[in-house]
């Protein structure tokens, strides 16, 4: 089969496609024909050498892909071969076959195309997962999300509204900032000219919001428990800011905050399962419905996956970066 690796950690150029043999799948796995596949941050890190696969994974990139079920162990998810769904692999993805954990694969929702699928496993298990199950956030609550016209954000910002929250986002444009707002956020900031705490307490008359999901982390922390309610959680999930920075633990105590944080990819076959049970009970109906839709920026064939690096490491995108195959 055709893949895409990484011949060296480097910049996107080191993005080569090569052949490699067809992966097989074994218990609980299925064999997915790969019709399109998701670009996602942790990919670039991976290819600069600063996020190696967990021990077992394929060294290829991809962490989210759509396709046909054609061959493996379908009915360790109810599912069977012929059947069309997207999945959350732990690589992989960059290929025209992928294995993928029956448990981590859903139907792709009725009305959506492959290219829109392949958009969906990284972001809504992410979201999901830290937002809703890690951040509590629950109906009626506030919603602060940096970053919000990245695939994590715009899904956060359109996902957290549809289930009955206030949203607002951080971004880096006055345009990303409208598109947040199109996408159901009360108020998209620009960081590079407004202060976003001073933002928050105005928009929140002070009080604050319950949950801030921060995928800069740094500097950024401090700053977050000062736009946080009392009984606030912040959840990081990333650390474009760097992995370091001063917290005022007074705040945290007298407030009763909560920091706290997670990486989904290490996770067990059964933690991303019951996520996925979860996605299909809460999320799957409100995608079939149209109220919520993956936002694609722009689509790549597998042989330009370095132009998808290039793009998301320029922060030019709004929404997803898809492989097309």
């Amino acid at each position: 089969m055709k893949a895409v690796e990484i011949s060296s950690p480097g910049g996107p150029e080191v993005l080569k496609l090569v052949e490699r043999p067809m992966p097989q799948p074994a218990a609980g796995e299925v064999l997915i024909k790969v019709t399109a596949a998701g670009v996602n941050r942790p990919d670039t890190f991976q290819r600069a050498g600063n996020y190696p696969p967990p021990p077992g994974a394929s060294d290829l990139p991809g962490l989210e892909i759509a396709g046909e079920i054609v061959g493996g162990d379908a009915a360790a998810a109810g599912l069977a071969v012929g059947d069309k769904v997207c999945a959350l692999v732990a690589g992989g993805g960059y290929a025209e076959y992928c294995v993928a954990p029956a448990l981590q694969c859903l139907p792709i929702p009725k009305g959506l195309s492959d290219i829109e699928a392949a958009g969906l496993p990284e972001t809504y298990y992410t979201v999901w997962s830290n937002v809703f199950d890690r951040g509590r956030l629950a109906k009626g609550e506030a919603l602060l999300v940096h970053g919000g016209a990245s695939g994590i954000g715009t899904t956060a910002v359109q996902l957290a509204t549809a289930m009955g929250n206030t949203v607002y986002a951080t971004v880096g444009s006055d345009e990303r900032a409208r598109a947040v707002e199109q996408l159901g956020a009360v108020k998209g900031i620009n960081y590079r000219s407004q202060d976003y705490v001073e933002e928050i307490k105005a928009l929140t008359a002070g009080k604050g919001v319950n949950v801030i999901l921060d995928m800069v982390a740094g500097d950024y922390v401090n700053r977050d428990l000062k736009c946080l309610a009392d009984d606030g959680r912040v959840v990081i999930i990333a650390l474009l800011g760097g992995p370091k920075g001063e917290v005022d633990f007074s705040q945290v105590m007298r407030r009763r905050l909560t920091v706290t944080g997670s990486t989904l990819r290490p996770r067990p076959v059964e933690f991303k399962g019951e996520i996925s049970r979860s996605l299909k009970q809460h999320v799957w109906p409100l995608l079939e419905a149209g109220k919520i839709k993956p936002i694609v920026h722009a689509t790549f064939p597998l042989a330009r996956a370095c132009d998808a690096h290039a793009m998301m490491e320029a922060g030019e995108q709004i929404g997803k970066l898809i492989l097309t195959l």
